[in-house]
């Protein structure tokens, strides 16, 4: 991928006021040291504390930084669709406000774009993913579970479609996003389904990632929504519920396919 290629670092919000600053102020950090053309869109879900406010002040600094209001909390999913909707960036980087995995792993999924992906996506499920900071017991149980159902369900192969960390080539998530209709956690295998459906390539890519406390997923409410909503999702998939046929890549036969590497016990 040329380096004059343009990126877009969406980042979703909600009452990250304690952290935004630092967050923008290490993705500026990187690319603007790694990258020619790059901007940072905020898209806050209806924030109640300063995240807005110390946005606003930032932008005042020669950062390229965009912020979207949201007038209500809708949900991480409808945040980042506002986001990928705002931007015309070559490459869009969906990226968690507490920046779980370091934005300096861009360059990992951005090897697997330029090998022919359209999509890259950070991955906690791999042999060679480094986790210096693991979950609780409990909820890696949970998501390796969740994870099991989506595999049988929606999407075989792909071993963890929950880490915030995604790159997109930015006309198919353009193209992609607008189909989704979750607006809370599960809308990245819903956005994955569709990809996957559609035909273009999706590659998982080991990064480092550590947790970070504060997590916004309630496991009782929002796990029983999450599994809801991955059923959702594989019913319209199977039965027809996307109109898809915009989507459909044209694929020569000479480009190169992309797999995900096989986990091992961790």
């Amino acid at each position: 991928m040329a380096m004059h290629e343009h990126i877009a670092v969406v980042v979703p919000t909600f009452n990250e006021g304690q952290r935004i600053e630092r967050t923008i102020r290490a993705i500026h950090a990187y690319l603007s040291s790694s990258r020619e053309s790059y901007e940072i869109i905020i898209a806050d879900d209806g924030s109640s504390d300063a995240t807005g406010r110390i946005v606003t002040r930032l932008m005042q600094e020669p950062m390229p930084i965009r912020l979207l209001l949201g007038k209500t909390n809708r949900g991480k999913g409808n945040a980042v669709r506002r986001g990928v909707a705002a931007s015309t960036a070559d490459l869009i980087l969906v990226t968690d406000a507490d920046l779980a995995t370091p934005i300096e792993e861009v360059e990992k999924l951005l090897e697997r774009v330029r090998a022919g992906a359209d999509i890259a996506i950070g991955s906690r499920g791999l042999g060679s993913s480094h986790i210096s900071v693991h979950q609780p017991v409990y909820r890696e149980l949970l998501g390796k579970s969740f994870n099991l159902l989506v595999q049988a369900a929606i999407l075989p192969g792909i071993w963890d479609t929950q880490c915030g960390f995604k790159l997109f080539r930015g006309p198919i998530a353009r193209g992609l996003f607008p189909h989704s209709t979750i607006d809370r956690f599960a809308f990245d295998v819903e956005v994955l389904g569709l990809a996957a459906r559609a035909g273009f390539r999706i590659a998982e890519v080991p990064v480092r990632w550590s947790h970070i406390s504060h997590s916004r997923v309630r496991l009782g409410r929002d796990g029983a929504r999450m599994l809801w909503d991955m059923i959702k999702v594989a019913y319209k998939l199977r039965t027809g519920g996307y109109a898809l046929s915009d989507l459909v890549p044209v694929r020569a036969e000479t480009e190169p396919s992309v797999a995900p590497s096989k986990p091992t016990a961790t």
